[in-house]
């Protein structure tokens, strides 16, 4: 037996596996200690045999609610994710595997790779709407880069997007990639159409060198960025400071900041109402944002969700309180469950990339539905 994770994205560490019904795996903390809940490792075994992983230091991680009626995502073949059998009791997250084939990569969710993101930019800007900014660097050398579709007429709304803040988020960047090739289809009306009334500044990935690096929430400095959106620096969060310069440049009349949330299993929003700037305004955009989004999504409610922030009481350093308090413009964070949805139960994948994709399809028409009214 062998088990790895020194690949993009890779965390685990090996604590002892002398005894396959007893293999004891320790997550790594982010940089600065503060946040873990990531893992994604491969296991390479015997065919046929069972393997019992123990994940001793679970209940220290950040958010151990996020356990509880969790089970872990696995794949042969790096193409198609399936749930497997996981408990969490007396501080360990255990892991069952029946092995199938050699080699079986395990994973907190799907993982969204650094290769496949490099993918997605380049599938993307052969488009003629389509054309790539680079806006920085992180602190680890690496490109953000901003997404720009539309021809940029003045006149017209600007939507802004942005995932993976927190970089183990992966169904952030999934939900992107959903969006983006759904607005790019000349076979889509709803794209032509809001095309039409609407340019977009999409970043997919917002925390390029916390993915690589196997963080849950943190970039290469141990920095959570969705708290760094009110003084954002070129010394710790590059990657804020970056973005929220061009958001000045160009404006923003509707914000979707994009994450997972580990203990709720739900999709849901978190809208801006406590904010100093909310107004009726803001307010009917909200209600009819959240009303289209659940009749083009069955996955979306919002009966279960974050309790609002008292009026005047938000916290601006948040990514979606920012740009709603800056720009008095339609402003959400969009969260989707690790677990599954338990409004909709799919107990082979649970909440999955494929849904997340679908939620990004919809989520454009739900644009669609508020974009003449955003001015």
């Amino acid at each position: 037996m062998r088990i790895s994770a020194n690949f993009d994205g890779g965390n685990i560490e090996v604590i002892n596996q002398d005894n396959i019904n007893d293999v004891q795996l320790a997550i790594r903390p982010d940089v600065g200690n503060e946040f873990f809940q990531w893992f994604n490792f491969r296991l390479d075994g015997e065919v046929g045999n069972q393997y019992t992983l123990n994940i001793i230091n679970a209940d220290s991680a950040s958010y151990p609610k996020g356990w509880e009626n969790y089970q872990a995502v696995a794949t042969y073949d790096r193409q198609q994710w399936f749930r497997l059998p996981t408990q969490y009791l007396d501080g360990k997250l255990t892991i069952s595997v029946d092995l199938d084939c050699d080699s079986i990569q395990i994973a907190y969710f799907a993982p969204y790779s650094y290769e496949r993101h490099q993918d997605l930019l380049a599938a993307i800007q052969v488009h003629p709407q389509v054309s790539l900014e680079h806006l920085g660097l992180t602190l680890d050398g690496r490109d953000m880069t901003l997404v720009k579709v539309g021809d940029g007429d003045e006149s017209k709304a600007n939507i802004w997007i942005t995932a993976r803040q927190h970089p183990g988020e992966t169904m952030a960047e999934w939900l992107v990639e959903g969006f983006i090739n759904n607005l790019l289809d000349s076979d889509c009306a709803n794209a032509k159409a809001i095309l039409d009334k609407a340019n977009f500044y999409i970043v997919p990935n917002m925390n390029p060198d916390g993915g690589v690096r196997g963080h849950l929430r943190t970039n290469a400095a141990g920095i959570n960025l969705n708290r760094e959106w009110l003084n954002p620096s070129l010394e710790k969060s590059p990657e804020v400071f970056h973005v929220t310069n061009k958001m000045k440049e160009t404006g923003v009349d509707l914000f979707y900041d994009v994450h997972g949330d580990e203990g709720l299993p739900y999709v849901f929003l978190a809208g801006c109402e406590g904010v100093p700037a909310f107004d009726a305004r803001m307010a009917a955009l909200q209600t009819k944002f959240v009303d289209a989004l659940k009749l083009t999504s069955a996955d979306f409610q919002s009966e279960f969700g974050y309790d609002k922030d008292e009026p005047g009481k938000a916290n601006l350093t948040v990514a979606s309180n920012w740009v709603a308090e800056t720009f008095t413009c339609l402003s959400n964070t969009l969260e989707m469950p690790f677990k599954d949805n338990d409004n909709m139960p799919d107990p082979m994948s649970g909440w999955s990339p494929e849904r997340s994709i679908y939620l990004g399809e919809a989520s454009l028409t739900a644009m669609l539905a508020v974009v003449d009214e955003l001015r």
